[in-house]
């Protein structure tokens, strides 16, 4: 599921970046990542999502921020396994669901 907001940029906000809107919204998205991927609010798998790029595409990104790759912390770590823990029991649930639909 996803939400949409609506956003008041200034005019000029596509021109300073000299991008056109769907490549600004990408990189918006992007840099709010990175930040809270910087600050320690999320981990590297979550701010992939946040960003709405791979996990490996979101790493490759960290350098043009000047964003260390090792920002991870053991309370990343666990937040990341219960997160695939997560995705996995959901994944098993909906293999039972389909195999009992057969």
């Amino acid at each position: 599921m996803s939400v949409q907001l609506t956003i008041d940029l200034p005019e000029q906000a596509f021109s300073i970046l000299r991008t056109p809107p769907d490549t600004f919204i990408k990189e918006m998205r992007l840099a709010a990542a990175v930040k809270w991927f910087e600050m320690g609010q999320v981990s590297e798998l979550n701010a992939a999502d946040l960003a709405g790029i791979s996990r490996q595409h979101f790493i490759e990104a960290l350098p043009r921020y000047q964003v260390s790759t090792s920002q991870r912390t053991p309370p990343t770590f666990s937040a990341e396994s219960n997160y695939r823990q997560s995705l996995l029991e959901q994944a098993n649930e909906a293999y039972a669901k389909l195999r009992n639909n057969v």
